[in-house]
């Protein structure tokens, strides 16, 4: 047994069995291994934040790592925003990037890259493997980074000497060390702040504070204290809809935000950072509570929200409580494109247990209150900000969600980032519909030259501009094997999405905007 299929082995061994690549040269012995060794998924993505980001999907619908394949430091290099995005969103990812044999690395061949220094930015663990009898061994042990609570990137090089070479050794499945639980005095302390204290504010956030189990737990509590709750403002994963809180979310706009937060004298932070602005903006400050707001610390990020929810509702003597209805799907709307008839074709349209994949930008601001009457569903955001986050999340979400309805929101100057990811899509006939934002500009930038208190002129404003020439989003998709049409009315828009909805294939709209 060589290195390689040692490696293929100990994944498979760890529960890791769908595989993301765009492998080279140095790569070619893993993708051999693939053919000899049965159970591992393939999945191949025509760039490589293609690969990270399905990754980062496949992991928040999944709930375990997938490993990506990416060719040496440069192919690494290209996937670091999909990454990032990932680290942020507290996915698990395993990483195998090839690199230069061991004996040709002292050469400085063209290809030669410091990938452990690329590697470390966006890695909770990072290794090298040194020999192929270790190469199994070390797998296991990214795989067991990767699972740690609350989800961790780990990323394991293999120098292509270490997977050609004899002696592979097939390692067995490290256990994953429990989720850590909140200290008791941490729930002593939100308890005494919710009884004795005003104007409290409840602020949730990471892996396991916007589950369903974890909502019906909070519920009870601000039932019981009357105190305020939101979430961040971007968040991995929201379970949403009927029988899901109506939970509003932090703004992004810093004038938004710090008057939504002005009032509030203590936070509770449950899976959650108290909230900073995105950026640093002149005559706004970092902060975006009061400064004099006194901060407590229910559970960090990688504790069990669920455990420490439900022993604080104990602890104050909330009773059990059903959760208030959210009221009726809407009507189809009519009309002009608007954010509102957006947020009610999809509410009116979606299926039940839908994936929403939400790189909408500022379009999708005004999204959520609209749709919490929506049938069940999760809704995923990019937590780092990387744009060209959508469609490759799209691929991870549909496949990790074994046929569940993807529907991606996608900004138009976001998505051609990462527009090989349709490709992906159709290659692999996957449940998508994608509805590109078209306003042929990059509107974000826009509004932060205002925040940053800049005066655009006609060369800057040509800068922030997607026409001359217009880009056709029917003949993009048409020609990576994606069906597609344009919407220019809400009815038309809530016609593609019903057709593209009874079809096990992906589909997209180009709505303009």
């Amino acid at each position: 047994m060589n290195g390689a299929e040692s490696l293929v082995h100990s994944l498979l061994k760890s529960g890791v069995d769908v595989c993301f690549a765009n492998p080279g040269t140095s790569e070619m012995h893993f993708v051999a291994a693939l053919d000899r060794v049965p159970g591992m998924r393939c999945v191949l993505g025509l760039q490589e934040n293609v690969v990270t980001g399905a990754a980062d999907g496949y992991w928040r619908t999944a709930g375990k790592p997938a490993v990506t394949l990416l060719h040496c430091g440069p192919g690494l290099a290209n996937g670091l925003a999909g990454l990032h995005d990932a680290r942020r969103a507290h996915s698990g990812i395993v990483n195998c990037v090839g690199d230069q044999a061991t004996y040709h690395r002292p050469l400085d061949a063209p290809l030669t890259a410091d990938t452990e220094g690329f590697a470390r930015g966006v890695s909770a663990w990072t290794r090298t493997s040194a020999k192929a009898s270790e190469i199994g061994a070390d797998v296991a042990v990214a795989v067991q980074a990767a699972k740690t609570s609350p989800g961790q990137v780990a990323t394991l090089i293999c120098p292509s000497d270490t997977c050609w070479d004899d002696g592979g050794v097939v390692a067995e499945a490290l256990p994953v060390p429990a989720t850590p639980q909140a200290e008791a005095h941490a729930i002593r302390n939100a308890a005494k702040v919710l009884r004795e204290k005003k104007n409290v504010l409840i602020l949730l956030g990471g892996p396991t504070a916007l589950t369903e189990a974890a909502q019906l737990q909070a519920q009870r509590v601000i039932a019981h204290t009357g105190a305020h709750i939101l979430a961040e403002t971007s968040n991995a994963k929201i379970a949403r809809g009927q029988g899901r809180m109506q939970l509003d979310r932090v703004p992004y706009p810093p004038d938004a935000a710090i008057a939504r937060l002005k009032d509030y004298e203590q936070i509770i932070l449950v899976g959650s950072k108290a909230p900073v602005g995105f950026f640093g903006y002149p005559n706004y400050p970092s902060l975006h509570y009061p400064p004099k707001a006194e901060i407590t610390v229910l559970t960090r990020q990688e504790q069990d929200a669920v455990t420490a929810l439900t022993a604080l509702a104990e602890e104050l003597g909330a009773p059990k409580v059903a959760m208030p209805d959210n009221g009726p799907k809407p009507e189809l709307p009519r009309g002009a494109p608007s954010p509102e008839g957006l947020a009610r074709v999809i509410a009116a349209l979606m299926p039940e247990d839908s994936i929403i994949v939400d790189e909408s930008v500022t379009y999708g601001r005004g999204l959520s209150p609209l749709t919490h009457c929506a049938p069940k569903h999760d809704w995923l955001q990019n937590r780092g900000g990387a744009i060209g986050y959508g469609f490759p999340v799209a691929v991870g979400a549909a496949i990790g969600g074994g046929g569940r309805r993807v529907i991606a929101l996608q900004a138009d100057g976001s998505g051609m980032y990462t527009v090989q990811a349709l490709w992906t899509q159709a290659r692999e006939k996957l449940p998508i519909t994608t509805i590109v934002l078209s306003n042929r500009k990059y509107q974000i930038l826009i509004g932060e030259y205002q925040n940053v208190g800049a005066n655009p002129g006609p060369t800057a404003m040509q800068m922030l501009d997607l026409g001359n020439p217009d880009i056709d989003w029917v003949k993009l998709a048409n020609g990576m094997g994606v069906g597609a049409a344009t919407a220019s009315t809400l009815e038309e828009l809530a016609d593609l999405v019903s057709q593209s909805l009874s079809q096990d294939a992906p589909f997209l709209i180009e709505f303009l905007i």
